[in-house]
């Protein structure tokens, strides 16, 4: 048999068959997706123990001997919360816009955006949103207030294409009322960032009331689905490296200082407290150094500040800071004393 009618032999490719090899590809590609998502979290508890350990490993083993799990993991989800409504509602919005721009392309069996778009219900989303609107910081709340202007003007052109009036309303109307009350409400924030020089916080102030006028209607069928594909790739490499950034710096150990020896010999070490047996107290230096105290030489014990909630920035906007996030504004808060001079150490002196 020739080369020739060997391959008139094998059959073409249909339209049908290449679908369903993509809709394989996809569903190969959500399990994988599913299968690494709960090894992400424990990769993040590793690598803080590795962190605090200084990297030498009998350190470690020792930490994981004594450190709680539920600690770790209840400082893990107090540090991530705000990373679950960041991606839902950024592939809400992306479902969203890939089907009011290439509606021929909008297959949840193909597309993982397209897929959360269609299996996520409104009242998920609505809990999201608040969720968001109470755990992320006042910078970042406009570009919260943007992405569910997005969201809403797409999801309504979606639902009525045929009505011009609601798409003019939710499209063009909505968010200029919605700008120009965040700009009414942020204007004073806005000038006192710049005149301290925070040209970061003046950004995440100013620049997302203007892009809630952007994205409120479609985009070039052609570049819809090349777009929302590389904007997944882009948020779902950004958010594991600004999860992983901001856990690696948050406490799992409380700060103390402990006085140990004779009146004569006194000595304070600072450190984290490990734990606390029936013969020591292990407590791990600054320097990664272990100290086992015996309880009989201990003389005091103080639980110092966390050092780590330090304001950075002196923006306000009616008397709230822009690093603190609702929650921090509405509860009642610990009245702050004079530190123990023992802790001078460990906590710094405010700018």
């Amino acid at each position: 048999m020739a080369v020739g009618e060997v391959r008139a032999a094998v059959p073409a490719p249909t339209a049908a068959g290449l679908a369903n090899r993509r809709r394989s590809g996809a569903r190969q590609a959500q399990q994988w997706l599913l299968t690494l998502l709960p090894a992400f979290p424990v990769l993040l508890l590793v690598l803080r123990l590795w962190r605090l350990s200084r990297q030498d490993m009998s350190t470690m083993l020792l930490l994981v001997q004594y450190v709680s799990p539920l600690g770790l993991l209840s400082a893990l989800l107090i540090a991530l919360v705000w990373a679950v409504p960041l991606v839902l509602l950024v592939l809400a919005v992306l479902g969203e816009l890939l089907q009011v721009s290439a509606p021929d392309r909008f297959d949840p069996d193909r597309s993982l955006v397209a897929y959360a778009s269609s299996r996520t219900p409104s009242w998920v989303l609505v809990v999201t949103a608040t969720l968001a609107a109470l755990t992320w910081q006042l910078r970042f709340l406009p570009a919260l207030v943007m992405l569910l202007v997005w969201l809403v003007a797409l999801r309504i052109r979606n639902r009525f294409p045929d009505r011009p009036r609601v798409l003019v309303t939710t499209g063009l109307i909505l968010p200029v009322l919605v700008a120009a009350a965040c700009y009414a409400w942020l204007g004073p924030a806005i000038w006192a960032a710049l005149r301290h020089d925070e040209l970061a916080t003046a950004a995440l102030l100013a620049l997302p009331p203007a892009g809630a006028l952007v994205l409120t209607g479609p985009v070039p069928a052609r570049a819809a689905p090349a777009l929302t594909r590389t904007l997944v790739y882009v948020v779902g490499a950004l958010v594991p490296v600004l999860a992983g950034a901001v856990f690696l710096r948050v406490p799992l150990l409380p700060a103390v200082a402990v006085e140990v020896g004779a009146p004569v010999t006194r000595e304070v070490v600072l450190g984290e407290a490990v734990t606390v047996t029936d013969r020591m107290t292990i407590v791990l230096e600054h320097s990664g150094e272990v100290r086992f105290l015996l309880n009989d030489e201990v003389r005091a014990q103080v639980l110092c500040p966390n050092a780590s909630r330090m304001p950075a920035s002196r923006v306000t906007v009616a008397g709230w800071p822009v690093e603190d996030t609702a929650l921090d504004w509405m509860m009642p808060r610990r009245p702050v004393g004079v530190p123990d001079p023992r802790c001078a150490g460990l906590v710094p002196v405010a700018p």
